[in-house]
């Protein structure tokens, strides 16, 4: 279901920011109805966050049609320093008009984990419609995502039993950094997105970028490799050992 695009790289992470914040609002502005968009946690995105909320772009926004989704979340309180929805609040979604009922996150409190990833499965079945994924229909217009040193994505981790699930939508997970409980969509909500982009800022992260984009196609050993078939948009940092692409 990914719309697969020419891969894109800028000089700078603020460079990236304001390209794929007016992206997003492109693609929404452009839609008809409801748009939803499945957000990712770290602080490549926070950087983009905040674009959102900034004039003019946010007056361009149609808030009121956008939907927000989470693709994982630590399994802390949401006012918790390392909460993926506490981040997105402070970046944008605090200050910027969006209809609290636009606002889907993932339950972390009074719950345990595995009650928390069978209630948000519960919220993205009823958006969506039905109890069955279809290749003829998306589940999110965009869904962003980033990639940890590891190679992981949402909280999809190397060898995870969890890069196996077909049927579930959302589950919990064991992640080897800290916090240890996780939430993730599993790998058919990836492939359910119309779009997918993968949004790295980050000279640390160029040498497993290079290893997901030009080595051996294995999403087990590297499943930040499930978002191939969307666009990658690096900042020149995250894309300095890159394969140059010939003139």
């Amino acid at each position: 279901m990914n719309a697969a695009g020419q891969n894109r790289t800028f000089e700078t992470g603020e460079l990236l920011a304001r390209y794929v914040s007016g992206w997003l609002c492109d693609l929404a502005a452009a839609s008809a109805g409801r748009f939803a968009v499945c957000l990712s946690g770290g602080s490549t995105p926070k950087q983009l966050y905040q674009h959102f909320a900034i004039p003019p772009l946010a007056a361009r926004f149609p808030w009121s049609r956008i939907h927000w989704f989470w693709g994982d979340e630590r399994f802390v309180p949401h006012d918790h320093p390392d909460s993926n929805y506490g981040m997105a609040f402070e970046a944008f979604l605090s200050r910027a008009p969006v209809p609290p009922e636009n606002i889907h996150a993932i339950p972390t409190e009074g719950m345990t984990p595995e009650q928390s990833a069978a209630a948000y499965e519960a919220t993205l079945r009823r958006f969506y419609g039905s109890g069955t994924l279809t290749p003829e229909r998306t589940l999110f217009d965009v869904t962003l995502l980033g990639i940890g040193d590891d190679g992981h994505t949402a909280s999809l981790f190397p060898g995870a039993a969890t890069l196996d699930e077909r049927v579930r939508r959302v589950v919990a997970a064991d992640s080897p950094f800290p916090p240890p409980r996780r939430l993730t969509i599993t790998p058919p909500v990836i492939a359910a997105a119309r779009r997918t982009a993968m949004i790295v800022s980050d000279r640390d992260k160029a040498g497993i970028v290079q290893r997901a984009l030009e080595g051996p196609r294995d999403p087990h050993a590297l499943p930040s490799q499930l978002a191939l078939g969307g666009v990658w948009i690096l900042d020149r940092d995250a894309a300095s050992r890159l394969t140059p692409v010939p003139a």
